[in-house]
C-alpha cells in the first residue's frame, strides 16, 4: 500500500487538470475535477493498488476481476465517456449519449493531463491520441462526441495542447453545443 504516493499522483494530476480547465474557461470543472478520488471508496483501493506509471484501476481489475474505484469513479464524473452511456431511445441496447461540449473539453484536459503525470519525460502531444487510438474501438461513444473527441486529440498531437485548449476555449464562448 502507498498512500503518499497515490495521494501525490492524484493530487499532481487534479492540479494539472485544473490549470488546463481553467485555460479553457473551465472554472467550476477544473475546481471540482476528480474530487471522488479522494472519497475512500476510491482512494483506498487506489492507495493498495497504486503502480505510479498507470491506473491503480487496472490492477485492482487484473485482481479482482473488477474495479470498485472506477465503477463509483465513472458515475460521479460526467468527463468520462462511460458516465454517458444508457439505453437507446428506440429499444437496441445500451450506447453513447451525446455529451455536453464542456466535458468533452474537461475530458482532453483530463487525458493530456494523465499522459503527462504517467509517461513524465517519455510524454508528447501525440501520447493523449497514441492512448485513445489503442482503446478507441471498445469505446461506446456518440457519433458526434466521438469525431469532436478525435478532432480535439488530433489538434493535440499536430498543434499542440496551447493552440488546442485555446480553440476549446473559443468553441466554449460559443455555445456548449456542437
Amino acid at each position: 500500500m502507498n498512500i503518499l504516493g497515490h495521494f501525490e499522483t492524484i493530487t499532481r494530476h487534479k492540479l494539472l487538470v485544473m490549470k488546463y480547465c481553467f485555460e479553457c474557461g473551465l472554472y467550476e470543472q477544473g475546481l471540482a475535477h476528480d474530487l471522488s478520488k479522494y472519497s475512500p471508496t476510491e482512494f483506498i483501493p487506489g492507495c493498495i493498488y497504486y503502480q505510479g506509471d498507470h491506473s491503480p484501476n487496472e490492477a485492482e481489475r487484473d485482481a479482482k476481476g473488477y474495479s470498485s474505484a472506477w465503477l463509483h469513479h465513472k458515475g460521479r464524473n460526467k468527463h468520462h465517456l462511460e458516465y454517458w452511456i444508457d439505453y437507446s431511445s428506440n429499444k437496441s441496447g445500451m450506447t453513447g449519449m451525446k455529451m455536453p461540449l464542456r466535458y468533452v473539453c474537461e475530458m482532453i484536459c483530463d487525458r493530456v493531463a494523465a499522459s503527462q503525470i504517467y509517461l513524465g519525460e517519455k510524454y508528447t502531444d501525440a501520447s493523449p491520441w497514441e492512448y485513445y487510438e489503442h482503446s478507441k474501438d471498445h469505446y461506446m461513444l456518440h457519433p458526434e462526441t466521438r469525431a469532436l473527441l478525435e478532432k480535439l486529440l488530433k489538434m493535440v498531437r499536430d498543434l499542440g495542447q496551447e493552440r488546442t485548449f485555446a480553440y476549446m476555449k473559443l468553441l466554449l464562448g460559443c455555445s456548449d453545443t456542437y
